[in-house]
């Protein structure tokens, strides 16, 4: 997403629909309807109240738009007014059946085999947490996100890319260019925003702002050298998580101490110690002792690196 490119008209005519010019009073009524957006959210944000009329429909407003351009699924909207994370997307595979319940027969007789056979169900979910300043997006840039969402499209993300860059003002608190973040957190195997939200809320009193996400897809599996297995972005506040952890084998309880370490970047400053950077004090390392199965996850480590290392 950072190599995100202008829109141009071939670009425009070929995400979009050439009927998506906007009036002069329809702009200023998009505008007043921004507003009041963003002043539902900041009083939602400072509530526990349920979440305002004006969210809720600019939420099924926009789920609207996005899926009249997917072919299949269903997506479920939630608009958000993170700083750091503008498109988060978790998908959702389908289950390959779903049985269902069957009533007994009446007067005891027999049911059918036929009617109890499990129901398949073939149609994916998605759920999206974009930023507010999505609310509005004409016809050009819904088409981007479901094209995006659904196929992880390039060319939709260098649109989607555009779109950001051009709307930072948007984002409260950002002097600077907004960074034009697209977030997966659900994978094969492990669900990234699961475990951070369990590991914030039971570490961190929910104190933790940041994104998380997997990192890129490799290419062919092959044996390494060494593998990151986990990043911290301080200016940013992004997690990645390598992909090789998504697998299978990787038992959860490895992930979460991963996720965790990453986690605690964010409570402890790096110092300067002899004129070089310290990214992992006593301190630190005094903290991610007391994940809970700390001991555990570095004897699975030891014992399965290259497995983790072949990816």
């Amino acid at each position: 997403m950072s190599e995100a490119l202008p829109i141009t008209p071939t670009a425009s005519h070929a995400l979009g629909d050439p009927c998506a010019a906007v009036s002069l009073g329809s702009a200023s009524e998009g505008a007043a309807r921004a507003i009041g957006l963003v002043e539902a959210m900041r009083r939602a944000k400072k509530s526990a109240a349920p979440t305002p009329d004006e969210i809720v429909e600019a939420q099924a407003s926009l789920e609207r738009r996005i899926r009249a351009h997917l072919a299949k699924g269903r997506v479920q909207v939630t608009l958000t007014d993170n700083r750091y994370t503008m498109i988060s997307v978790r998908r959702l595979n389908p289950s390959a059946a779903k049985a269902e319940r069957v009533a007994p027969a009446p007067g005891g007789a027999k049911v059918d085999a036929k009617d109890r056979a499990p129901r398949r169900t073939s149609e994916r979910k998605y759920e999206v947490r974009l930023h507010h300043m999505f609310a509005e997006a004409d016809p050009v840039i819904t088409r981007a996100l479901a094209r995006y969402i659904a196929d992880n499209d390039a060319d939709a993300s260098r649109v989607l890319g555009d779109f950001i860059d051009s709307n930072s003002d948007h984002v409260r608190g950002r002097g600077r260019r907004a960074p034009a973040q697209v977030i997966f957190t659900q994978g094969e195997t492990h669900d990234l925003r699961a475990i951070y939200d369990e590991l914030n809320a039971r570490y961190f009193g929910n104190r933790i702002d940041a994104s998380i996400t997997w990192g890129a897809r490799t290419g062919t599996p092959r044996r390494r050298n060494s593998i990151k297995m986990g990043s911290y972005a301080v200016e940013d506040r992004l997690i990645r998580i390598h992909r090789s952890l998504d697998r299978a084998f990787v038992p959860r309880y490895f992930v979460a101490w991963i996720v965790f370490h990453e986690m605690l970047h964010q409570v402890h400053d790096i110092r300067v110690k002899n004129g070089r950077r310290e990214f992992h004090s006593k301190e630190f390392m005094a903290d991610e002792a007391q994940f809970d199965q700390y001991a555990e996850a570095r004897h699975w480590e030891r014992s399965h690196i290259d497995a983790i290392l072949t990816y």
